[in-house]
């Protein structure tokens, strides 16, 4: 488990994490949003040990990373797939880190194996790709057997085949009861991956939610409704405190739920094809939650 305790972090005039608490438990995949600048990255490093809290405490499996007796059995990360010696192959690089935590070398061959390296394990780090540097960095996480992961922006660089595994390991990894902590700027990758979303914004927590009510809290959430004749039906809705918007032979409703509008629909004798719940994507969901942290933005 990940406890950020009022951690705050300044780098001289500027807030880059501001009195920011939460939890991030095991057996979920907690994904962590924001935009450019919000502090996401500074945060992961605070968990890491890797920067000082100004203020407040971050905690892995209750201790500060720095008090960890073995930290690679108890947190893997992967925060910067470039840091690594880029002359070493990928086997020696993933023995150096074995050696540093008495981890035995077969350990080394089982997790090539796992992000799909064996056959490049031979090959200079330096000359991989953006996607196998991903996988390497990833095989280094994965070294300890940790129960604590920490992967920032983890599908980057690679192509649909290796986004696909990325997904499968990281829900993999939680449905053995890991703790998962994942940032990303993929909605599309969260929506179908995160159980638990985390959203910052100038450093601050604009949420902390699982991800079915971020997306029910949205304002594209509602009931789809389609038929051919669905004035009386809009009016009754409207009438009722719902929002309604027509699209022809469709009705977007928000603030009915399913139950309301097929009662509302039988009283009116209104024919329906359609009845379903609408939910809203994960994008809109973020876009509503950020559009004011938004620190970078451009013109259109």
């Amino acid at each position: 488990m990940i406890t950020l305790e009022r951690v705050g972090k300044r780098f001289r005039d500027a807030v880059a994490v501001d009195d920011l608490s939460l939890v991030v438990r095991p057996g979920q995949v907690t994904g962590f949003l924001g935009p450019n600048g919000a502090g996401k990255s500074t945060t992961m490093r605070m968990v890491m040990g890797l920067d000082r809290p100004t203020s407040g405490r971050a905690l892995v499996a209750g201790r500060p990373y720095a008090e960890l007796r073995d930290p690679l059995r108890e947190v893997g990360a992967l925060l910067d797939a470039k840091a690594l010696h880029p002359g070493r192959s990928a086997r020696n690089h993933l023995r150096a880190l074995a050696r540093t935590h008495r981890i035995p070398v077969r350990r080394v061959d089982e997790v090539l194996d796992v992000v799909g390296l064996t056959e490049a394990a031979g090959r200079r780090a330096g000359t991989f790709s953006l996607g196998m540097g991903q996988r390497l960095g990833i095989a280094a996480a994965l070294i300890g057997d940790p129960g604590v992961l920490v992967f920032d922006e983890p599908v980057n660089g690679l192509d649909p085949d290796g986004v696909l595994w990325v997904r499968g390991l990281i829900r993999s990894l939680a449905a053995e009861g890991r703790t998962v902590f994942v940032s990303s700027h993929l909605m599309s990758e969260m929506q179908v991956t995160a159980d638990q979303l985390v959203v910052i914004g100038r450093g601050r927590l604009l949420a902390d939610a699982p991800l079915a009510d971020v997306l029910a809290g949205a304002h594209g959430a509602g009931v789809t409704v389609r038929g051919p004749e669905l004035r009386l039906l809009a009016e009754a809705l409207a009438d009722g405190g719902a929002r309604v918007r027509d699209e022809g032979d469709r009705l977007a409703v928000v603030g009915a739920s399913l139950e309301d509008v097929g009662r509302c629909a039988h009283r009116l004798g209104v024919l329906l094809y359609e009845l379903s719940p609408a939910q809203a994507s994960l994008e809109d969901a973020y876009m509503e939650l950020t559009a004011e942290a938004v620190q970078y933005g451009g013109t259109r």
